[in-house]
């Protein structure tokens, strides 16, 4: 089965622990197909940066090939200074530089993810979901993690967001490891268009009583 080389999807290995002060995100919305490019980039002048990764097969000629292609397309995340911003900037691969309100959420978004990805788990795009029942994986290899619960197929599955982008991730699940957090009746009212998205059965967690 040919490989397409693999590259590697975060420099350095502690970009999750640095300080937000001194080495904010910033999200580099970048040309079409231009993600690795910038990733290149932004590794040889030393800038932090985390391109989310998932494995595609084709099969051709008789032959299965593996890729890796970016989880979100167009869209690199990077941390460093204003300096590493204008650097980024004159690599003429970035359409547009997104600010991060948020510097620690997104940290514990991205630093959630990458964990998933490291445990070999697939992770399937999915329109992004607005705040609806909250839960806590209380138990097994996600304890710890939070999200937002829907049932697809039968399949219960845990969605992953990364808000500042507006888009979310999908992975597989066991019902009983999940802990209630806040119902959708205490959430935030969902606009319309984020509402036609949703999935119609949305499971709940147990012991769940608001409305789905």
């Amino acid at each position: 089965m040919p490989i397409l080389k693999l590259e590697p999807d975060l420099f350095p290995d502690d970009i999750f622990t640095m300080s937000v002060r001194e080495r904010p995100w910033w999200v580099a919305h970048v040309r079409s197909r231009q993600e690795k490019a910038l990733a290149r980039y932004l590794k040889h002048f030393h800038v932090p940066f985390y391109l989310p990764l998932r494995e595609r097969r084709i099969r051709r000629s008789g032959r299965t090939y593996t890729s890796h292609l970016p989880l979100f397309a167009s869209y690199v995340f990077m941390r460093g200074s204003r300096d590493d911003r204008v650097d980024a900037l004159r690599s003429e691969l970035v359409v547009r530089m997104l600010d991060v309100e948020d510097q620690r959420l997104l940290t514990r978004e991205l630093q959630q993810l990458h964990a998933l990805q490291e445990r070999g788990l697939t992770l399937v795009a999915h329109p992004y979901v607005a705040p609806g029942d909250r839960v806590r994986v209380a138990e097994g290899p996600f304890k710890g993690y939070e999200g937002s619960v829907l049932r697809k197929k039968g399949l219960l599955r845990l969605v992953v967001s990364v808000s500042t982008l507006r888009r979310s991730l999908a992975v597989e699940l066991d019902r009983d490891a999940l802990d209630l957090i806040a119902p959708a009746s205490l959430a935030p009212s969902v606009p319309s268009e984020h509402r036609s998205q949703r999935e119609s059965g949305r499971a709940r967690a147990p012991g769940s009583r608001g409305p789905s």
